[in-house]
């Protein structure tokens, strides 16, 4: 599977966690405000072949009034293998300004209440891009 699907999948992932949470496409046309991603690291792990099976696991890593740290497991359906993970980094925005926003209060209560504090980080959240070895450039 060539690495724009593995993007794919998690953004769909995305539309999901934001559903659940109440800030998806229904928010987005009822408040005029929107999430954007600002930063994303994604680890590809494994392959994934032509009609494989997937699943994708969210953890709620973070959130603040106007952001959203989670990230994203896929895994083999049947193996139960992690393929690829990614970690994302969003953004509260008002479309009519095009600046951050708050969340409303009910919106950051139903994210403060997915949090889970002191939870173990997912493997690999939070690494940073390096050569192995410590090489730097």
């Amino acid at each position: 599977m060539n690495l724009a699907y593995f993007v794919v999948i998690f953004d769909h992932a995305t539309d999901v966690l934001f559903d659940a949470l109440g800030i998806g496409d229904e928010y987005r046309r009822a408040t005029g405000k929107a999430l954007f991603v600002v930063e994303t690291h994604t680890l590809y792990e494994h392959e994934v072949g032509d009609g494989e099976r997937l699943r994708v696991g969210t953890s709620l890593i973070g959130g603040d009034a106007k952001r959203l740290h989670f990230f994203h497991e896929m895994f083999h359906a049947e193996t139960g293998l992690r393929a690829a993970a990614q970690e994302l980094l969003s953004l509260h925005v008002d479309l009519a300004t095009r600046r951050t926003a708050p969340f409303p209060p009910d919106r950051q209560a139903a994210i403060t209440a997915r949090l889970r504090p002191g939870a173990a980080l997912p493997q690999g959240a939070g690494r940073r891009i390096s050569m192995p070895g410590g090489a730097q450039p």
